[in-house]
């Protein structure tokens, strides 16, 4: 412990080095990082995944997951009273440290729902913090915990507390994380992706939130994120992390405006990339209107029945998909758009009957001409249009089996199909991933040995596979960082055009609406509010809702920060 100098950041990193060992050598994951944090001030860090901004951020409270470790480099934290202590010197078991955790620097983490505890109510959880760190009594504490729930907007705090974490949105449960972070007053906050989960109107309410928290107490944030256009919001300061290393730091003005190391150059590069169409998509000749549609979908719904009391009674229902019309034709992208509970992915499952519709038609039309309703199938025959009907899930890890090759996963649909078998099947694989930019020589390895950019090329051959006419992608690049977004649409749309595929594209991600769709649905509490041609969706929209999806959209330009006084839609 020694004195602080007036004027000091209260954070100064130092030659940081976290390494982790591994058989045959060493992962330097933090590798001779240096940069302040300032009172008052948001330091955004921004990098690619594997970048090494996580580690960092964990660096500070020495939560590094073992086996990985502080090497060495100085961690100097220059607390309010004057006084200052060099984390990185301290135990990461010690009382010392335990004590500065949650207390003095707090940490928000990227997903609520693996964070918080799902055996203890929201209540409980806040109150341990405030009875461990300020020795509150179980009464103070509860009072506190509420006016905590309150600061940070969650309605009904007093009841709200009560509530365990699955009872929560993403949304909520991210306010309930700022809420335990702020308990106890900390001087520095740190942010690790703690929007990257959510739609663009529940991220911009959560920057609002922060940012005036921050105001009301002078906190010092470390925000780490891949997204650009937060960065562009938000940032005082931005730090450019990639492989371990700092490339570039400086205030955000001049990152974005005057960038100097080329992986900066690179990365706003492929930002601005998804502000217009693609390229590959505007050079193509429109799609005819006049032919008959490949998926013509009519009074669509889909209810889930609330069940209450012992006997489980039906006393309501969930309207997720709520007399949905929409049209795809051959060769286009249609997009559909719209928060978190709207119905855009359930509509998704619908079209493929993985949930089956309450009411409504999905007439899709089969290569010889003939029409089918996938809503009322028999089986064998829904079989046989779900060969040409495929889909890519978000999650590029939970949707490929681990105890899989890669070969066994691409190849299950033509071997359970009686398509290939043997020699024949092994060339198929191998044509596959050659297709989506893999190595055809990597059939035999597992999913965990790619990275997330590389299992969503693996989610995208096996939807392949059978030579589908129509894909339904579900948010299939949100997962991934803004250089494999780019790399993985530019990919579909060549896919797109070499295969005379159809896609329907569910995202929250407007840039990757804007960049890859033909047309765009907007949905809103289970309807369709607007639908149009994508240029004008997206830059001259109609409905109230759709103006205020599109106002929430952070814009890649910190001249231009508008999310603050965006567009309010009250139905």
């Amino acid at each position: 412990m020694t004195t602080a100098s007036p004027g000091q950041p209260i954070i100064s990193i130092r030659d940081l080095h976290t390494h982790f060992p591994v058989r045959g050598g060493v992962v330097k994951a933090v590798d001779g990082v240096s940069f302040d944090l300032s009172r008052g001030k948001t330091v955004c860090v921004v990098g690619e995944s594997g970048s090494g901004k996580s580690v960092t951020a964990r660096s500070i409270l020495q939560i590094v997951d073992p086996p990985g470790r502080v090497e060495k480099g100085s961690i100097v934290f220059n607390r309010t009273n004057g006084t200052s202590v060099d984390l990185a010197s301290l135990n990461p078991r010690g009382r010392e440290i335990r004590s500065v955790r949650g207390a003095e620097i707090a940490m928000i983490f990227q997903e609520p729902m693996s964070s918080l505890s799902p055996v203890h109510t929201i209540g409980n959880q806040i109150t341990e913090v405030l009875t461990l760190h300020l020795g509150m009594s179980k009464k103070e504490a509860t009072a506190r915990a509420i006016e905590l729930l309150r600061a940070v907007e969650i309605p009904n705090p007093e009841r709200a507390i009560e509530r365990y974490t699955f009872e929560y949105s993403g949304g909520m449960r991210q306010r309930a994380m700022i809420a335990m972070a702020l308990a106890c007053n900390p001087q520095v906050l740190i942010a690790d992706e703690p929007t990257t989960a959510l739609d663009v109107t529940t991220q911009a309410e959560i920057l609002d939130l922060m940012k005036r928290l921050q105001a009301e107490r002078g906190m010092a944030v470390m925000f780490i994120t891949h997204d650009m256009g937060v960065v562009a919001e938000i940032a005082d300061e931005v730090v450019v992390m990639y492989q371990g290393k700092v490339v570039e730091r400086g205030p955000v003005e001049q990152i974005f405006h005057a960038p100097q190391d080329p992986y900066t150059q690179m990365l706003l590069g492929n930002v601005l990339k998804l502000e217009r169409p693609s390229q590959i998509r505007a050079a193509r000749e429109p799609v005819s209107a006049e032919e008959p549609p490949l998926l013509d979908v009519r009074g669509l719904k889909m209810h889930f029945p609330i069940r209450k009391g012992f006997f489980r009674k039906v006393v309501d229902h969930v309207r997720a998909v709520d007399d949905v019309d929409i049209v795809v034709r051959a060769g286009e992208t249609l997009g559909i758009v719209g928060e978190s509970g709207s119905g855009k992915t359930t509509l998704g499952r619908c079209l493929l009957r993985v949930y089956e519709p309450t009411a409504g038609q999905i007439l899709y039309r089969r290569p010889d001409g003939s029409v089918d309703d996938v809503a009322s199938l028999e089986k064998d025959r829904l079989r046989e249009c779900r060969r040409e009907m495929r889909m890519i899930f978000q999650d590029p890890f939970a949707s490929l089996n681990p105890r899989m090759t890669v070969g066994q996963i691409i190849g299950e649909p033509l071997l359970v199909n009686g398509i290939a078998e043997g020699s024949e099947l092994h060339d198929r694989v191998a044509a596959l991933l050659k297709r989506v930019g893999l190595n055809p020589d990597w059939a035999e390895r597992y999913p965990h040995a790619f990275s997330g950019g590389q299992r969503q090329r693996i989610g995208i051959a096996r939807a392949l596979a059978l030579s589908p006419r129509l894909i339904v992608a579900d948010e299939a690049t949100s997962a991934l960082d803004v250089s494999l977004r780019a790399q993985m649409l530019d990919l579909m749309l060549q896919l797109q055009d070499e295969l005379k595929l159809a896609y329907v594209f569910v995202s929250h991600d407007i840039s990757v609406i804007r960049y890859i769709c033909d047309r765009v649905a907007v949905m809103y509490r289970g309807k369709v509010v607007e639908t149009g041609d994508a240029e004008q969706v997206c830059n001259d929209p109609v409905h109230g809702y759709t103006k205020a999806l599109l106002s929430a959209v952070p814009r890649p330009d910190p001249r231009e920060r508008r999310i603050h006084a965006r567009h309010r839609y009250v139905n």
